[in-house]
């Protein structure tokens, strides 16, 4: 039964590490909320993979207490890996219809920015690709924000790029989608978000006035996206008043800095790898 039991314990520890409450830093530490957010909403996917993969590997022969065990659990094992990929292909394939789009875009040098840009009112920003995105900017954006305003907007979007969140974010999207049955999916999510955005602004605040970046903030926020993809990062995402709010606060209190290892991050890592080390113990 071991690799029915390798199964019901990875779904079980998974449930498990979304419901149980880790240590929660206090809310004005950032960086340390970014660090619990980003443990607690992938830990539990990846380990979700990392059993399938095992499983996958040590195969279906083996000392099963049932004949049809080795069998029944590769197939789960493959077709939840199955499953993954086909979520993963689908969003690349929107990352590339996306990009074929906005590419038909004419492109502009905006304040030394090279962007593409979108003829419409709509007050927009946004980092949108994978590693290498590109920068879109709305007429509606620079008819409404003086230079000032609009030099602290794209100090935001180049955070964005500096930290790659397209990217990243394309996989913990891609993570998502294919774990939404687990528990506070979407709240985890929708904190990564905010956080992002934060982490973003900080950032922008060390080359343009903060106040100035939370002017643009204000002005953006009226004209909100209608949803944020995995695939794209944009300086105003719809959101509640109250995380505008917090975006703003965060712009104008210091956060303190957690050191640069964090190897109690390290540790929780760690667990994803477990069923992995039972391939070469397997007969």
């Amino acid at each position: 039964m071991m690799h029915l039991t390798t199964i019901a314990a990875a779904v079980g520890l998974a449930w498990i590490l979304r419901t149980i409450d880790l240590p929660n830093p206090d809310s004005g530490n950032y960086d340390l909320r970014w660090q619990h957010a980003l443990l607690q909403f992938s830990l539990p996917p990846l380990l979700l993979l990392a059993t399938a993969v095992a499983i996958v590997c040590m195969g279906p022969v083996g000392q099963m207490v049932w004949q049809w065990e080795g069998w029944s659990c590769d197939l789960l094992a493959v077709g939840f890996l199955a499953y993954s990929l086909v979520v993963g292909g689908q969003l690349f394939a929107e990352v590339r219809r996306s990009l074929r789009q906005i590419r038909t875009y004419p492109h502009r040098s905006i304040l030394g920015h090279s962007s593409r840009l979108l003829e419409t009112p709509l007050v927009f920003s946004a980092q949108i690709g994978l590693w290498q995105p590109e920068l879109v900017v709305s007429q509606g954006l620079l008819d409404t924000l003086d230079r000032e305003h609009l030099q602290a907007v794209l100090a935001h979007e180049n955070a964005h790029l500096y930290y790659r969140d397209t990217f990243w974010f394309f996989g913990l999207g891609w993570m998502r989608r294919f774990s939404s049955w687990l528990p506070d999916t979407e709240v985890l999510w929708q904190e990564l978000l905010l956080l992002r955005e934060i982490r973003a602004d900080r950032q922008a605040a060390q080359h343009v006035d903060p106040l100035l970046l939370a002017e643009s903030l204000l002005f953006v926020a009226r004209a909100p996206l209608q949803h944020a993809e995995s695939f794209c990062a944009a300086f105003s995402c719809a959101a509640p008043r109250s995380r505008i709010e917090e975006r703003i606060d965060a712009l104008l209190v210091e956060s303190p800095v957690p050191p640069k290892t964090n190897w109690q991050a390290i540790a929780w890592l760690s667990l994803t790898f477990i069923p992995l080390f039972a391939i070469p113990f397997h007969h």
